[in-house]
Order: structure tokens, then sequence, then C-alpha cells
């Protein structure tokens, strides 16, 4: 049973162990965070173009629309993606499966 619950080595190094459970999961929402901006940013343009409800209507409505496609994907979407991620790094043995222990040897 203990023999389970064994650290993984990395192929990059003994250095790189404690380092990943943080850098995985900053490099995840760094890079949502960018895509979501810009997901928010096109939804804010579509509204803008649309005007049907008058121009500080449709720049309500952009505005609020753009904000809430950014906190919806991030809160939904980034937060617990980042988590399992943190979470994976940080157990040794998550699941238990042959996959895993091949898996996180390469990252």
């Amino acid at each position: 049973m203990e023999e389970r619950y064994t650290q993984l080595k990395s192929i990059w190094g003994k250095w790189w162990e404690p380092i990943r459970k943080y850098f995985y999961p900053a490099w995840l929402i760094y890079e949502t965070t960018v895509r979501f901006y810009e997901y928010s940013e096109a939804t804010y343009l579509f509204f803008i173009t649309e005007n049907y409800i008058g121009e500080l209507g449709s720049q309500s409505l952009a505005m609020f629309c753009s904000i809430a496609t950014f906190v919806i994907c991030s809160f939904f979407l980034t937060l617990p993606a980042c988590f399992i991620f943190y979470k994976f790094f940080k157990l040794e043995n998550l699941s238990g499966t042959q996959f895993e222990s091949k898996i996180k040897k390469f990252f």
C-alpha cells in the first residue's frame, strides 16, 4: 500500500518538482485570462455594433454582457481547472492509475 504513495520523478530533475505545482496553474490562469478577455472584448464589440436599443442602452448592455462573460468564464472554468491542476501535482498519487504515473513524469 505504501508503494502507491511515492512521489513520482520528473524528467526535468528534482529542482522542478516543488516548482511545477505552482507554475502550471499560474500559466493556466494567465492563458485563460487572456483568452476570456478576448471573448469579452468580442462580446462588447458585438453589442456596440448592434444598435437596437439606442446608444446608451447598447453601451450599457455591451458593458454588462462583456463583464458577465469574463466573470462567468473565469469563475466556472479557470478557477476549478487551476485547483484541479494544483491538486494533481500536490498529491503524490491522485487517482492511482498507471496513466497518471506516466504523464506526471513529463510535467
